[in-house]
């Protein structure tokens, strides 16, 4: 499925979020898919980090289904990607992470973001199309098809978890 050293990470989603139209998936779709990789991380017991964008008013409000709680780790940022600014990288370090699965929104921004930076520093990375949207369906492949061009894997759910 993945390597025992994979981690899980989850990028915004919040309730402010994914209530704006999405696209090639929906918020509902997205949060039910990231929902699936959770529990078959969870099943094995490996690490999930949940990012979550904070903003100026506060509305930073992780969807019910996944607001961390059963080990998983919280990073708060307020820039694009989730390394900046975070300990992201430390408890990577502290996890003994070799490589990522990164899911969530937007796929331009804080997906496609945090994919970057995790490759350039020499993590495997792959992002999970079907459990990541973006503002538009073209936005959305552009993304996929920039960070696979890079060495992202990108894969869909059923894929990683048949492996």
């Amino acid at each position: 499925m993945f390597s025992a050293r994979s981690v899980l990470v989850l990028v915004e989603l919040q309730q402010r979020i994914l209530t704006t139209p999405l696209a090639p998936h929906s918020g509902v779709a997205v949060v039910e898919a990231s929902v699936r990789l959770r529990d078959a991380f969870d099943a094995v017991a490996a690490p999930v980090v949940i990012v979550r964008h904070l903003r100026g008013d506060g509305a930073d409000e992780i969807v019910e289904s996944l607001e961390p709680g059963r080990g998983e780790h919280l990073v708060t940022k307020t820039g694009v990607d989730a390394f900046t600014g975070t300990r992201l990288v430390s408890d990577l370090r502290d996890l003994g992470a070799k490589s990522l699965v990164i899911a969530g929104v937007s796929t331009k921004h804080g997906v496609g973001a945090t994919a970057a930076k995790a490759l350039a520093l020499g993590l495997e990375v792959t992002v999970v199309s079907d459990a990541s949207a973006s503002t538009t369906v073209e936005e959305h492949q552009a993304t996929l098809w920039r960070l696979s061009e890079d060495g992202v894997t990108v894969s869909t759910v059923a894929e990683l978890l048949a492996r």
